[in-house]
């Protein structure tokens, strides 16, 4: 059972490489995307030239206020920009990973590695997706932004707690319940599934079963 455990334990990792390699490609075009606007508003030069002379017009003679108002109008669009995207990547992860889990009861890793989450009830999907979408993404992406806003001290504390956060929730994969802190706040499980035949295609039943998991499914066998 040992041998069948890691094996378990190397899947799960393998299927959350998968899962986390989509997001690192949505925060790779949300990122394009963003410097594709910064780009276009600094590049705006009617724009900023139509700023410039009316900030000029009211700073009565003061030209460097006149500059400096310009320059932390447009830091300040620049940054924005910034904060949206890490919202649209924090709100991306979580949808797939509700939806996936609601609709599937899997994400795309855990399907390519033969995993399934039981059970396939939307409020444990959508727990299971906050907690992870928080562990992997969410923390990090607030540490970033404070880190633009200029609160260093702040977004290396936020910083540390994202990682706490992560190996919180990563580690007890490797414990013998192999249920992650997302796990068990859901109420769920990861597990290996299989067809059997005569049985409807599309049901899938766990290989492995944790050992504090209320119940399998009809015939089955636990298996330490």
């Amino acid at each position: 059972m040992i041998g069948g455990s890691s094996v378990l334990t190397v899947r799960r990792a393998l299927a959350w490489s998968v899962d986390f390699a989509l997001v690192l490609t949505a925060a790779w075009l949300l990122a394009a995307l963003t410097f594709h606007r910064i780009t276009a508003l600094v590049t705006d030069v009617p724009e900023l030239a139509a700023r410039g002379g009316f900030d000029l017009l009211t700073s009565r003679g003061d030209v460097l206020d006149a500059s400096e108002t310009v320059g932390l109008s447009l830091w300040n669009e620049a940054v924005l920009d910034v904060e949206e995207a890490f919202g649209a990547l924090v709100l991306a992860a979580f949808l797939y990973q509700w939806a996936c889990l609601a609709l599937l009861g899997r994400t795309l890793g855990k399907g390519l590695l033969g995993l399934r989450v039981t059970p396939r009830l939307s409020r444990r999907a959508l727990r299971r997706a906050a907690v992870t979408t928080a562990a992997d993404v969410a923390v990090y992406a607030l540490a970033c932004v404070l880190l633009i806003d200029g609160r260093f001290l702040l977004s290396v504390l936020v910083w540390a707690a994202a990682v706490t956060l992560f190996l919180v929730n990563a580690l007890p994969v490797l414990s013998p319940g192999r249920r992650s802190l997302a796990d068990r706040l859901a109420g769920t499980s990861v597990a290996a599934v299989t067809l059997r035949a005569g049985d409807p295609g599309d049901r899938d039943y766990p290989k492995t079963w944790p050992r504090d998991y209320p119940r399998a499914w009809p015939g089955d066998h636990p298996q330490g």
